[in-house]
Formats: C-alpha cells, sequence, structure tokens
C-alpha cells in the first residue's frame, strides 16, 4: 500500500495497525504482509513510477494494482493518465 498527499502517514500507518490487529498483534506471516509505504515528500508522478517500477513482494508476483483517489471531483482519467506515464518512463524522470 502506498499512500500519496496530504496526511499520508496517517493511512500508512492506519493500514499498518489494521494488519496488526488482524494477527492480534503477534507475528503476521510472510504471505499475509501488507507493506506500506508513504510518499509525502515526492509527486504523484514520483508515487507512481515507484508504484509502476520498485513496488514488489518476497513472496508474490504483483500483477494487480488498484488506486483509489479520494477527492472531491473526479478525475479518473487524469490518475491513469498520469500512471500509464509513470509506467512508461523507465528513467525515473
Amino acid at each position: 500500500m502506498m499512500a500519496w498527499g496530504r496526511d499520508c502517514t496517517s493511512w500508512d500507518d492506519s493500514v499498518d495497525w489494521a494488519n496488526l490487529a488482524a494477527f492480534d498483534y503477534g507475528d503476521i506471516p510472510d504471505d499475509d504482509l501488507v507493506m506500506t509505504s508513504w510518499h509525502e515528500d515526492e509527486t504523484l508522478a514520483e508515487t507512481f513510477w515507484f508504484a509502476a517500477h520498485l513496488a514488489s513482494h518476497s513472496e508474490f508476483d504483483l500483477q494487480n494494482l488498484l488506486i483509489v483517489d479520494i477527492t472531491a471531483e473526479g478525475r479518473e482519467h487524469d490518475i491513469l493518465e498520469q500512471f500509464r506515464a509513470a509506467e512508461a518512463d523507465d528513467e525515473g524522470d
């Protein structure tokens, strides 16, 4: 889970705490561990590039991406366009 935007660290922390609570704050099996990161000092383009080129899991091949954009106005086309641009950018520019 990658969080970006205002108060993104709280999203990151919330997912971490929920993952811990799901296993009664004990050991979390590797295949149930939710890796999280927050990207408050990065642009959305940099965060999308990270998602497209660097995000990985030690146990699974990540084949699907879910983008949750919480905003007052719809901007699905723009968000998907930005992700596709980051996906095509092999250099991270």
